[in-house]
């Protein structure tokens, strides 16, 4: 099993950009499908972006399709979230989430990060 631990939120201006960081600990992170997910207040959590263990398939959620992209980086056991042309909808707690499987399934991701917070103010 991995542990997360996401960084890189913030409070940004409408329209601008964050690139979010969630570091594994254990050797086999290079294994595991990776997704970011989100839970805005009030809301339930929701899938946002996942990728598979070697990279080569990701997968997005419609609202953020175009802005947003997911890419990892094995040797240093990590993976990007890197976020554009941002909206005040997109506020929420950003998680980390890990599969064992190494394909990128929605439903399946868990041993979840902390989280970490992203305001988009207008």
């Amino acid at each position: 099993q991995v542990q997360l631990v996401e960084s890189g939120g913030g409070l940004v201006h409408a329209g601008g950009s964050l690139r979010l960081s969630c570091a594994a600990s254990g050797r086999t992170f290079s294994r595991y499908a990776m997704g970011w997910f989100r839970q805005a207040p009030g809301k339930e959590r929701e899938f946002v972006a996942g990728i598979s263990w070697s990279g080569a398939r990701t997968d997005y959620a419609d609202s953020v399709k175009a802005r947003f992209s997911i890419s990892r980086d094995n040797a240093k056991n990590t993976v990007y979230l890197q976020m554009n042309s941002l909206k005040p909808e997109d506020t929420a707690v950003y998680y980390c989430a890990a599969d064992p499987s190494g394909e990128v399934r929605r439903a399946a991701f868990g041993s979840w990060g902390q989280g970490t917070q992203v305001t988009v103010y207008s």
